[in-house]
């Protein structure tokens, strides 16, 4: 698969790393032209570019940078994301982002109308640290099958197993959640302790 990344911090590389070790061609894109070369150089991916070069390059993108500067990066795409399979992994947290659980837009869904790519939600509910190891669970929230199968299989390929978490109204919840737990996280509370392991049936 072709896989286009559009950003070049921690969450690029971490992703990246794992599905250039699973055989897929990916070229890294940012707004930055020698930081993205260098994360290319850094995993053995095949090379980097414009945003908008490398938006188009792929049967999926992945936005791997901050929401804060998510919508720009879209729009610098250009057309070159309409139609395609766009993983989005950013958090609307922090102060100025209003998370919405009651029925308003979610990021995923500000990044789809902005785009106009076939938006899935994945990846966003861990830290960079957590995919460089043993990945987890990845719940998915999409509206296009087609889409969501493809991010299926590149979770499957990072040794994930995907978890259906509805359409991208739901997006909402899966960011509100995430945000949730960065919460505890940063207060050196463990969330695991919400949802203990059932004692196994004798």
């Amino acid at each position: 698969m072709r896989i286009g990344i559009l950003g070049n911090g921690s969450m690029a590389e971490a992703l990246g790393t794992h599905w250039v070790r699973a055989g897929h061609r990916v070229r890294i894109g940012g707004r930055a032209p020698d930081k993205a070369a260098e994360l290319a150089r850094r995993i053995g991916a095949e090379g980097a570019g414009t945003l908008a070069d490398v938006a188009g390059f792929g049967d999926a993108t992945l936005l791997a940078v901050p929401y804060g500067s998510a919508l720009d990066v879209v729009r610098a795409a250009g057309t070159a994301l309409e139609g395609r399979v766009l993983i989005d992994c950013t958090n609307p947290v922090g102060p100025g982002f209003l998370l919405t659980t009651d029925g308003g837009p979610s990021a995923a869904q500000r990044i789809a109308e902005a785009s106009g790519a076939r938006v899935v939600k994945a990846f966003n509910h861990c830290a960079d640290s957590v995919w460089r190891l043993a990945p987890p669970a990845v719940p998915l929230c999409g509206d296009d099958e087609e889409a969501l199968e493809t991010v299926r299989t590149l979770v499957r390929d990072i040794g994930g197993e995907p978890l259906d978490a509805g359409g991208l109204e739901r997006a909402g919840l899966l960011e509100a959640t995430t945000a949730f737990l960065i919460g505890l996280w940063l207060s050196g509370q463990d969330p695991r302790a919400m949802l203990p392991v059932p004692p196994t049936a004798v």
